[in-house]
């Protein structure tokens, strides 16, 4: 009973156009623990138990909201589900401090990733996919999943991301420019696949494999690192990518929104709110944003 209902909570949740990945394998497994102890319905103190066996308290909030959320499901068939109290509190991470790269410290990645390798191809693919990354705030999944077919005269067209959703991209005439000069590299070299960036092996990149990379490249480039400083990544970019976007916001109240609406969209947020979080992302720009404030404050009085 309990294994259908998670079932059929699964397939809703996937129908409606969540990816339910991390959730799912949070209900496997507390499907397992809860079938070990005979439970064929939701059972309080399993949940909690079993959402306690995590190591950290943020992560055993995670695990009993989707029990929660689940239970609250399977309540409105059977009452016999019982609905867990959250006592390990929110569910919500505290936002890291993002390091917001300088123009001179993206110069100095890209110059690394231009010599890092003695091999030809390895140097041109992670140099193109820097730049890629650098110019157009996409994540790094998206950038590795793309294919010849995804380059437009309109810009990139990124399918099935984080949220289900497709969208376009604009290219600059510089990224235009990168990628037309790296792709006769590119299909020379694996002539049988169409994935935009591959290993040696021919095959597509992994994730893993570009944040070790640029792990190294961070190294080479001389980027702060250390405990108590924020973590360089390829997601660093995007950040970054954000907040310089932010930065040209203009000053009316109706064109900031409407600049916030286009960047979200432009960066695939599947709601502006989370766009917004960028304005608290660095001391400079909330001065920026004051400022901004003040003007419109002193223009209305």
């Amino acid at each position: 009973m309990l294994s259908q209902a998670i079932q059929h909570y699964v397939d809703m949740r996937r129908t409606c156009g969540f990816k339910f990945e991390y959730q799912a394998s949070f209900l496997r497994s507390f499907l397992s623990f809860a079938e070990a102890r005979g439970d064929q319905h939701v059972r309080i103190n399993t949940a909690i138990e079993w959402a306690g066996l995590a190591d950290k308290v943020p992560q055993r909030a995670h695990r009993l909201g989707a029990v929660i959320r689940f239970a609250r499901y399977a309540r409105t068939d059977d009452p016999r589900n019982e609905i867990p109290p959250p006592i390990f509190g929110s569910e919500t991470w505290p936002r890291q401090t993002r390091y917001i790269l300088t123009q001179d410290e993206v110069a100095r990645l890209l110059q690394e990733a231009r010599r890092f390798s003695s091999h030809p191809m390895r140097v041109v693919t992670y140099s193109t996919l820097i730049g890629l990354l650098a110019c157009t705030g996409l994540r790094i999944s998206e950038a590795i999943r793309l294919r010849y077919s995804d380059i437009t005269t309109d810009g990139l067209v990124i399918r099935n991301t984080k949220f289900r959703k497709s969208r376009l991209v604009a290219l600059h005439d510089s990224a235009r420019n990168a990628l037309e000069q790296y792709l006769p590299q590119r299909q020379a070299f694996a002539p049988l696949s169409d994935q935009l960036f591959v290993s040696l092996k021919g095959t597509p990149l992994f994730r893993e494999n570009v944040r070790v990379v640029f792990r190294e490249l961070v190294k080479r480039a001389g980027l702060p690192r250390g405990p108590g400083l924020p973590r360089i990544t390829p997601h660093s970019l995007r950040h970054t990518f954000a907040v310089r976007a932010l930065q040209t916001c203009p000053d009316e109240r109706d064109r900031i929104s409407r600049h916030m609406v286009a960047l979200s969209t432009y960066l695939g947020h599947v709601n502006a709110a989370a766009t917004y979080w960028y304005l608290q992302a660095t001391p400079e720009l909330m001065l920026d944003v004051a400022a901004c404030c003040e003007r419109f404050v002193e223009g209305a009085s």
